[in-house]
């Protein structure tokens, strides 16, 4: 390998490497804003319920108050989980793609 070869391999493995950490980044700043989102909603959501359950009249309506937070809270958390790993997978697949011309390249050489 001449080196100008070299520094043009050493050039495009760099390249490949900061385009992969952008992603990286991009990617954990949408996780992050996400998580941070479902934890204020989270918490609006439990307030809310909790005020609900002060009002309460009687001790049946205490029961459907709370057992109505639960199952919301349990369909929020699915729904949440579900979108997290969507994000993931494509946090994933963005970080890989410069990876994976890099290699295509170095298969042909």
């Amino acid at each position: 390998m001449t080196t100008d070869e070299l520094q043009k391999f050493g050039k495009t493995t760099m390249e490949t490497a900061l385009t992969s950490f952008g992603a990286w980044t991009k990617g954990a700043q949408a996780i992050a804003v996400e998580v941070a989102d479902y934890s204020k909603k989270s918490l609006e959501d439990s307030a809310a319920a909790w005020e609900r359950l002060a009002g309460a009249k009687t001790p049946e309506k205490a029961m459907e108050v709370q057992s109505d937070y639960l199952k919301s809270s349990y369909e929020n958390f699915v729904a949440e989980a579900t979108k997290l790993g969507e994000l993931y997978v494509d946090l994933a697949k963005e970080a890989y793609k410069p990876f994976d011309g890099a290699f295509a390249k170095a298969s042909r050489s």
